[in-house]
C-alpha cells in the first residue's frame, strides 16, 4: 500500500482496512501489503475461464493443507467436486452437478456477512468465485451475488445480468467475462480499459487491480504500487492462463513456464526452478502461490510458516487433478 492515499476511493480503502484491523480480522498489518482476499485460479487449456481445474474437467474430492486452518469438509465433497475458490474468510466448491457448497476457516469460523450460506439461486452454477466475504456464481449466464457488500461487490449490473460466462474476485471488487470477449467490474474497482472491452478470454481479480488475457498477453490495470500492472515481456504473447494474488501476479505460458511479478514478498515474483517447464495450472494466494504439474503434483512458494508449503507427498505428489492457493492454506482437487 502507498504511505498516503488520496481522494474518495482512497479513503474507503482506508475505512475498510481500519475495520479489519479493529476488528482483528487481518493476520498481518496492512503496511506488509498483505490485505484479506482469497486467489483468482486459473486453468490452462481452457482459456475462456480463469477459475480452477486442470485440461477440460477437474473432478474428484476436496483437500486441504493445512488442514487446522478450515471447518470439516462437508461430506458432500468427498466427490463429484468441479471447482474451487477461494475466499478471504471462506472457500466455495462447486459440484459436477451445478451444486455450490461454501466452507469457513478457522480464522473465520463464523458466518460474518452470509457468504457461507449459499442461497437457492445459486445452485445449478457454471462457474464460481470468492471474494472477501462475498461470494459469486453464474447461473445461466447470469451472476449471482451475496456475503459482504460494503462497495457494492454483491450489486450485480445490469451487463453481468445475462451472456456471462465467468466471474472472478478477491477482496472488494467482482469481475465477470462476457461471451464477446467484454469485461464487466463493479464493488470497489469499477474501471475497464478499453484494452479489455473486447476479445478477452480469461479475467483474474487481484487485491486492487486485475488482469485479463487476451490475443494471448496479458491487459494489467489497478493500482500499480509494486509492479503488479507492470506486464513482463515474457507475459506479452504466448500466455494460456492467468492469475493474480494480493499483490503478486501469474502467468501460464504454452510452454508450461511460469512468469510472475509483482510483490515479492516472501520470495512471491520468483518462481522455483521446477516451474520452468511441464506446469498446467496456476494460483496466485494472499501470501503464497503454488503450480500444478502435468502428473498432479502441486509446487508452492512464497510465505512458508506453520508448514504452509510442507504438502504431504502422499497425497499432494501426485494425481491433484486441481489447486488454488488461500491466506496460508491451499484447497485441492484429487
Amino acid at each position: 500500500m502507498r504511505g498516503v492515499i488520496a481522494g474518495r476511493r482512497g479513503r474507503r480503502i482506508a475505512k475498510a482496512f481500519a475495520g479489519l484491523l479493529l476488528a482483528g480480522l487481518l493476520g498481518v498489518t496492512a503496511s506488509a501489503a498483505a490485505a484479506p482476499g482469497g486467489p483468482a485460479p486459473v486453468r490452462a487449456g481452457q482459456p475462456s475461464t480463469a477459475q480452477g481445474g486442470v485440461g477440460t474437467a477437474a473432478s474428484g474430492a476436496v483437500q486441504v493443507w493445512v488442514t487446522s486452518v478450515t471447518n470439516p469438509i462437508p461430506p458432500e465433497l468427498s466427490s463429484g467436486v468441479a471447482e474451487v475458490a477461494v475466499g478471504g474468510v471462506h472457500f466455495l466448491a462447486r459440484k459436477e452437478d451445478g451444486g455450490v457448497h461454501a466452507v469457513g476457516t478457522r480464522y473465520y469460523v463464523r458466518d460474518l456477512y452470509g457468504e457461507k450460506v449459499v442461497p437457492r439461486q445459486a445452485q445449478g452454477a457454471s462457474a464460481i468465485a470468492a471474494g472477501w466475504g462475498h461470494s459469486l456464481a453464474v447461473v445461466g449466464g447470469g451472476v449471482v451475488a451475496w456475503g459482504n457488500d460494503w462497495f457494492g461487490q454483491t450489486d450485480v449490473p445490469a451487463a453481468a445480468r445475462s451472456g456471462v460466462v465467468d466471474v472472478s474476485s478477491l477482496a472488494f471488487h467482482s469481475l465477470a467475462l462476457k461471451s464477446d470477449g467484454s469485461v464487466v467490474s463493479w464493488g470497489l474497482r469499477d474501471d475497464v480499459p478499453p484494452e479489455a472491452s473486447s476479445g478477452v478470454t480469461a479475467i483474474a481479480a487481484g487485491g486492487d487491480f486485475n488482469l485479463a488475457l487476451k490475443n494471448g498477453g496479458v491487459v494489467a490495470w489497478g493500482v500499480n504500487t509494486v509492479g503488479q500492472t507492470d506486464v513482463p515481456p515474457e507475459a506479452r504473447s504466448g500466455v494460456v492462463a492467468i492469475s493474480a494474488g494480493w499483490s503478486t501476479a501469474l502467468a501460464l505460458k504454452s510452454d508450461g513456464s511460469v512468469v510472475a511479478w509483482g510483490s515479492n514478498k516472501f520470495g512471491r515474483a520468483t518462481p522455483p526452478a521446477a516451474t520452468a517447464s511441464g506446469i498446467v495450472a496456476i494460483s496466485a494466494g494472499w501470501q503464497h502461490n503454488v503450480a500444478l504439474t502435468e502428473t498432479g503434483r502441486v509446487l508452492g512458494w512464497g510465505y512458508n510458516r506453520e508448514t504452509v508449503l510442507s504438502f504431504p507427498a502422499a497425497t499432494w505428489g501426485s494425481g491433484v487433478q486441481d489447486v488454488v492457493a488461500g491466506d496460508r492454506y491451499t484447497v485441492a482437487i484429487r
